[in-house]
This record gives C-alpha cells, structure tokens and sequence, in this order.
C-alpha cells in the first residue's frame, strides 16, 4: 500500500488484496497465514460465523474466503475504544475486496444472544488477555457460540498443576498496558467446561517454543489456540 493515499490508517494485519497489494500490519500475511491454518483447521464453509475483535478483518475476511455462509465482524476496542486502531483499514480492505461480510460495533460485554444472535462458529481471537473480567468475558462469547468457540489467547504458568490465571501489572506483558491476564492451559479447559463446552483441542501457536519443556521460559506466557465444541 501506498502510505501517501492512506496516511491515517494503522495496519495491525497484513492483508493481500487484490492487484498484489499488502498492507504493512505489524502482523505479518505470513503469520497470520499459519494462525489462519489452525483457528480454521475444521472447516467453516457453509457456516455461519462471528469474528469478535476483528480489527482490520483478517480472520472474518478469511471466514468468508473459505466458503462461510454469513461473516459478521464486530469490534469496538479497536474500531473506536482505547486500542491504537481504528475501523479505516477493515474498510478499505472490505471495499477492495468486494466482501459482504457484515459489521457491528459491540464491545464484548454487550454480546448476547438478544443483541448478536447464535452463531455456529464464535472467533474469540487475541481479546482474552485485554478484558479485566476474563471469565465473564468468555462466557459472553460463549453465549452466542452455538457450535464451536475458538479462542486464541496469551498463556501463562503452564507448568503448573492447577487451574491459575496471571495478572500483569501495568505494561508487564507485551509492554502493552491493556494487557492484564492470561491463564494457563488448565485454567482455559476448566472455563470452558463450566461454560458447557464438551470437547476441547488446545494447540499451542505452531511458531512459539511451548515453554513448558524450557526450564528457562516455566514463568513466561506463550500463547495458544483453543476449539471448544458444545
């Protein structure tokens, strides 16, 4: 992308449009390539799906690149509350694109059932470790998830035997200030399973050394994919 024609957007996600553009995310098409692999590794053509915290669009526009029926985007953290983002470059890549996937602004203690509907599959991505009540947090994405809620989340103290969460003061995790938890594996399941999810398949991010073999990293976050079915 040409910084001089659209100076006001920041790319968090490095998108490929049409005629061979990227954008410059601090995200790489990359990365996000082998994310996309994992979060979408069960299928989602023909389904209905909600991206919530989608920020530039990466995932939703992928959702529906894969054959979703229905793709409703929804963010407010970034598209206008306390993230550096904003909703400029999710729609300059929707109209490049020629996409119909739908827009709401919802902060995620607003979504429910009433508010967005049910969905057959919920994205719950990169949000977790940025909301000061997690649990209720998940279990609002979890109210609307009617088939499969897949989380994508920072992970902390996974070498321990018990379901525990880690609080970070200030900017102690990614030098960022509106990070403030992350659980560890055992924590994620046992959430999950309270909030009446059957089945879980955790991965860990297929680029990060899982620091639980790392002596060095036991007290470090890593981060993982969740797919949680009903």
């Amino acid at each position: 992308m040409d910084g001089a024609q659209t100076p006001s957007i920041g790319w968090f996600h490095s998108l490929s449009l049409p005629g061979g553009e990227v954008t410059p995310g601090v995200k790489s098409a990359e990365l996000l390539g082998v994310e996309a692999d994992v979060v979408f590794r069960h299928g989602v053509a023909g389904k209905r799906v909600l991206d919530i915290g989608a920020w530039d669009g990466f995932f939703s526009f992928e959702a529906e690149r894969r054959g979703a029926a229905q793709v409703l985007a929804c963010d407010h953290f970034c598209w206008s509350g306390d993230g550096w983002g904003t909703k400029a470059g999710f729609d300059y890549a929707h109209e490049r694109l020629g996409s119909k996937v739908e827009t709401r602004e919802c902060d995620v203690q607003q979504l429910s059932p009433e508010a967005v509907g049910t969905w057959d599959v919920v994205l719950f991505l990169g949000v977790l470790y940025h909301v000061k009540d997690p649990m209720r947090c998940l279990e609002q994405a979890a109210s609307v998830a009617g088939e499969l809620l897949v989380v994508e989340t920072a992970t902390a103290l996974d070498v321990l035997p018990w379901p525990v969460m880690r609080y970070y003061q200030g900017a102690d995790l990614g030098n960022d200030p509106t990070n403030f938890f992350a659980p560890n594996r055992r924590c994620l399941e046992a959430m999950a399973r309270d909030l009446g999810f059957s089945r879980i398949e955790m991965t860990i991010h297929p680029l990060l050394r899982p620091h639980w073999r790392a002596p060095e990293l036991y007290w470090k976050h890593s981060r993982v994919f969740m797919h949680a079915w009903r």
